[in-house]
C-alpha cells in the first residue's frame, strides 16, 4: 500500500470517529442544557471502548489468529479483551468520572449482571465491524493483485504475439526481396533500402502500447509501395487512405496483416489481378477495408508462416475486447476483410 494511500485511510478512520464521537453532543444541541454526565457516560465511554476492540482486532489479532486459521485462540484474546475493557469500564473510569464529579450511575434500573451482560454483547459490534471491514480489504487487495498479475500475462501475451509478428513480417519481406534478386537487381536494392526504413519502424517507433494512426497509415503505404515493386503490369493496386489527426491512436501492427494476405492470395501470374485498400475514421470508428482478386494458395504453396490473421484475432481480443468486428468473405472471384476499432475509450 502506497503512502498516500495510507494516509487517507488514517484520514477516513479519524473522520469517522470524530462524527461519531461529536454525534451526540450535536443531537443535544437542540435542548435547553446539554447532558454532558450523560454524554461522557452513555455515549462517549462507550464508543471508547469500542475503538479499543475495534482497532485491538483490526491492527492485530484478525491478522495474527484469524486469517492463520488459529481461531480458538482468536475466540480466547477477544474473550480476553471483552474482559478487560468491562473490568476497565466498571473500574478504572469510575474512578474518573467520580473525580470530576460525574456519578456513575444505572439510571436505567436491573442488576449490576445485566448490565455486564448487555456491555458484552454491545462488544461483539465492533468486532464484527472489524472482521468485516478487514476482510474487505483483504479481498480487494485479492483482487488487485489478481488483476495485476492478469494485467501482466496479458501485456506479456500482447507482446509475444507482437515479437510473433516480426519475423513473420520480415520473412515475407525477405521471400519478396528474394524473387527481386535475379529479375531485376536495382529494384532489389530499392526494396532492400526500403525495408530497411520499415525493420526501424517495426522495431523501435512500434515498440509502445499506441502509436499515432498518422505513423501507422504512412507505413502501411511504405509497405505498400515495397510490395509494388515485385508486382507486374496484370495487378491494379489501389489504396484510399484518409488523412487522419496526430491525436488519434491506435495499437501498432493490426492492418499490416490484412495488406500482406491480400498480397499473398490476391495475385497470379497469368490473371489480372486487382487489390484495393481503404481506411476511414468515422468520430471514434476507425474502419479499414481490403479487396482482393481471390486466387488461393495451394497446400503445397508453403510461402509465409500463415499466422497473420490468427495473430491478428488474437491480439484484436487482447486489445480491443468487445471493441472490434473482423469480417472475412470471400467467394469465387474476391476475397474482402473489414476491420472495425472502436477507439473511443
Amino acid at each position: 500500500m502506497t503512502n498516500q494511500k495510507q494516509v487517507s485511510k488514517i484520514i477516513i478512520h479519524l473522520l469517522v470517529w470524530l462524527v461519531l464521537m461529536s454525534m451526540p453532543y450535536l443531537l443535544s444541541l437542540g435542548t435547553d442544557a446539554p447532558n454532558f454526565d450523560r454524554i461522557i457516560k452513555f455515549n462517549l465511554i462507550p464508543l471508547l471502548l469500542f475503538a479499543i476492540v475495534f482497532y485491538a482486532n483490526y491492527l492485530y489479532l484478525i491478522d495474527k489468529f484469524l486469517f492463520q486459521r488459529k481461531f480458538l485462540i482468536f475466540i480466547l484474546a477477544n474473550l480476553l479483551l471483552f474482559f478487560l475493557t468491562i473490568l476497565f469500564r466498571q473500574t478504572i473510569l469510575i474512578q474518573v468520572l467520580e473525580y470530576f464529579e460525574i456519578y456513575y450511575q444505572n439510571k436505567q434500573g436491573g442488576s449490576k449482571s445485566l448490565i455486564i451482560y448487555l456491555n458484552t454483547l454491545s462488544l461483539f459490534v465492533p468486532l464484527i465491524f472489524s472482521i468485516a471491514l478487514k476482510m474487505g480489504e483483504r479481498w480487494s487487495n485479492l483482487e488487485s493483485q489478481r488483476k495485476e498479475v492478469q494485467n501482466t500475462k496479458l501485456q506479456s501475451e500482447i507482446q509475444h504475439l507482437k515479437y510473433q509478428l516480426q519475423p513473420h513480417f520480415f520473412f515475407n519481406s525477405l521471400n519478396n526481396i528474394y524473387s527481386l534478386v535475379d529479375l531485376s537487381p536495382e529494384k532489389a536494392k530499392v526494396t532492400i533500402h526500403s525495408l530497411g526504413k520499415l525493420m526501424r519502424y517495426l522495431l523501435y517507433e512500434s515498440n509502445t502500447e499506441k502509436v499515432e494512426l498518422r505513423k501507422e497509415i504512412d507505413f502501411l503505404e511504405k509497405y505498400i509501395e515495397l510490395m509494388n515493386l515485385r508486382t507486374s503490369e496484370n495487378v491494379e493496386v489501389t489504396k484510399e487512405f484518409e488523412q487522419v489527426k496526430s491525436s488519434i491512436q491506435v495499437a501498432p501492427l493490426l492492418f499490416i496483416s490484412l495488406i500482406e494476405n491480400a498480397y499473398k492470395h490476391g495475385i497470379s501470374s497469368t490473371q489480372k489481378s486487382v487489390i484495393q485498400f481503404d481506411l476511414q475514421v468515422q468520430n471514434d470508428t476507425i474502419i479499414f477495408k481490403s479487396k482482393n482478386s481471390n486466387f488461393p494458395k495451394s497446400s503445397e504453396d508453403q510461402s509465409g508462416s500463415g499466422i497473420g490473421l490468427d495473430n491478428l484475432k488474437k491480439r484484436l481480443t487482447l486489445l480491443y475486447p468487445n471493441r472490434h468486428e473482423l469480417k472475412i468473405s470471400s467467394d469465387e472471384n474476391w476475397f474482402q476483410t473489414e476491420l472495425i476499432l472502436d477507439i473511443g475509450s
